[in-house]
């Protein structure tokens, strides 16, 4: 199943997209996707509604240098243990949504990456049941301010501002997660191109590692890492993030005016 929000003519709503290419039918949801999701018998074709980002989450949870590669372009080794960091919720935007580059920055980079969403409350999670908590999968853009990042040490400045969070389009439920592949374009230019079966630290292991430290909650998200080819964007251009068995995430980029 594929699940997202969208903005009808009748309010926001979470939805069922089902269909191909401009048959694509947005099925509304009663209540929340979570568990057996029931439908309220309204529906539109997805080219007449918004998508929105498709999942409100209480906390954005990134696991930081989890591809060999990227490590290595970023000037260190890879670490032994999944290192995590938090994105504010109020750094989340959907499809379309512009990326704003705030006037303090001079150096922000996409990072294309595989965003896992939490589908049940849980905490102390062991790796063999971890798959059991995910609702599913999602197309995310970790934006970061790299002088930011350079500057404080930590990154919770340089990957925390407004709109740093691009996800979508939509949440894919049916998903073999351990071997789709990443594509970012810049412009239509592809500048990352890899697989989550590069992944230093795989999905179950990161969910053993992160609720051993904080309880998840339903629509909580997961970023699992970004590969190789991380670069800027400026004001202008367009980012697209792909990923094998969900689709692509687009998003202009804007200065701050």
């Amino acid at each position: 199943m594929r699940l997202g929000r969208v903005a009808s003519p009748d309010g926001v709503a979470f939805v069922s997209i089902e269909g191909d290419g401009e048959s694509r039918i947005a099925k509304e949801i009663a209540e929340h996707p979570f568990g057996t999701p029931t439908f309220t018998g309204r529906s539109w074709p997805l080219a007449d509604v918004r998508l929105l980002a498709p999942i409100l989450a209480s906390k954005v949870v990134a696991i930081g240098k989890n591809y060999a590669a990227h490590a290595a372009e970023m000037g260190g080794e890879a670490p032994a243990d999944p290192v995590i960091f938090l994105k504010p919720n109020t750094s989340i935007v959907g499809p379309d949504a512009a990326i704003v580059l705030p006037k303090s920055s001079n150096e922000v980079h996409y990072e294309g990456e595989l965003a896992v969403v939490i589908g049940r409350p849980c905490k102390d999670v062991p790796a063999a049941k971890a798959l059991d908590v995910v609702l599913g999968y999602t197309a995310a853009n970790d934006v970061s301010a790299r002088d930011h990042q350079r500057h404080d040490g930590q990154w919770t400045r340089a990957k925390g501002h407004d709109t740093f969070c691009p996800l979508g389009p939509w949440i894919e439920t049916k998903l073999d997660a351990s071997d789709v592949d990443i594509t970012t374009e810049v412009d239509g230019e592809v500048k990352q191109r890899s697989n989550t079966s590069l992944l230093l630290h795989d999905i179950p292991k990161i969910i053993e590692w992160v609720s051993a430290v904080m309880t998840l909650l339903p629509g909580d998200v997961i970023l699992t890492g970004t590969p190789e080819g991380v670069g800027p964007i400026v004001d202008g251009q367009s980012v697209s993030v792909t990923i094998g068995g969900i689709g692509t995430l687009t998003n202009p980029v804007t200065a701050k005016r």
